[in-house]
């Protein structure tokens, strides 16, 4: 499957002059740096989830960069980021492609925020010690099954990947932008046009929604809970009460498994950072702050 061209599907990529490529654990990965060196304030991490990319950062990250050196790639299989050889969308090989590309980049964040399943992908390894930040933030974390419509849909398209390999450029040559547009709407968001442009160029992507497809057929959910249950680190859990995908009361099943969370809900659907990045970024810089406090406050550097 033809992968995006970066110099013509990426010709007006958000923040596209901030963009490298970097070959690390069998990718060839489209990573996005700005803001201040790094060393000279402290990194954030910004993990997209599922069918998403770096992209997702493109309003919230530059406010962000105001504090902190910005390191956003894109997953595996998404986007720009292409396979050397075969793409392993397990949880397990997920988690361990981005330590990877962490180790080449030497990039040890301090902040980690994930949207969606990358917020699963930074709890396992937090969780398994290969992260040691000193904020972890989900934004509408995919922890549990998704609901609603997605819930419906997603276990559908598993069994027919199972089925059929081809089914992410089936799903692809029949995606329309009217049609993602009402993907969106059943997310409960609400984004700009550029930003369905965007969306839209990625779901008529063959080798982007194959890589989707097949990281929700390999998504194994089981051992999450447990991850949850041994992360020390604070957590910021941000809620957009209408997410669609995601129902806000799962966050409540979250908040009783981590030993150190805050919860702040918005009015906002799944990619409620793309809706009102300037409150996200706001209640973000705010827990950062009160960790950091803490931190001063018990001698910690």
């Amino acid at each position: 499957m033809n992968p995006l061209d970066f110099d013509i599907d990426g010709a007006d990529w958000p923040l596209r002059e901030s963009s490298r490529f970097i070959r690390a654990g069998g990718y060839r990965w489209h990573v996005q740096e700005y803001g201040p060196e790094a060393g000279a304030a402290p990194t954030a991490l910004l993990v997209h989830g599922a069918a998403g990319a770096n992209h997702s950062w493109r309003h919230i990250g530059p406010l962000l960069a105001r504090n902190f050196h910005i390191v956003a790639p894109d997953l595996p299989g998404h986007a720009f980021t292409r396979p050397d050889g075969k793409l392993d969308m397990t949880l397990k090989g997920q988690a361990q492609a981005l330590e990877s590309l962490l180790a080449k980049l030497d990039c040890q964040p301090q902040l980690v925020i994930g949207h969606s399943a990358g917020a699963v992908i930074l709890a396992r390894l937090i969780a398994e010690r290969r992260l040691a930040p000193t904020l972890f933030v989900c934004i509408n974390g995919a922890f549990f099954p998704f609901e609603g419509v997605a819930g419906h849909i997603f276990p559908m398209l598993a069994r027919i990947v199972h089925m059929n390999p081809l089914a992410g450029r089936l799903f692809a040559w029949t995606a329309n932008r009217a049609q993602i547009a009402t993907l969106i709407r059943d997310m409960g968001s609400k984004i700009d046009e550029h930003g369905l442009d965007l969306y839209t160029r990625l779901f008529t992507s063959p080798a982007h929604c194959s890589a989707a497809i097949q990281m929700v057929s390999n998504w194994d959910l089981t051992r999450v809970p447990d991850d949850i249950r041994r992360i020390m680190t604070p957590t910021l859990l941000i809620i957009g009460d209408k997410d669609g995908y995601i129902r806000p009361r799962q966050a409540n099943r979250v908040v009783r498994l981590l030993p150190n969370p805050k919860i702040v809900h918005f009015q906002g659907g799944h990619i409620v950072h793309e809706e009102d990045p300037q409150g996200v970024c706001a209640a973000i810089l705010d827990a950062w702050s009160l960790v950091s406090e803490t931190r001063a406050e018990q001698g910690h550097n």
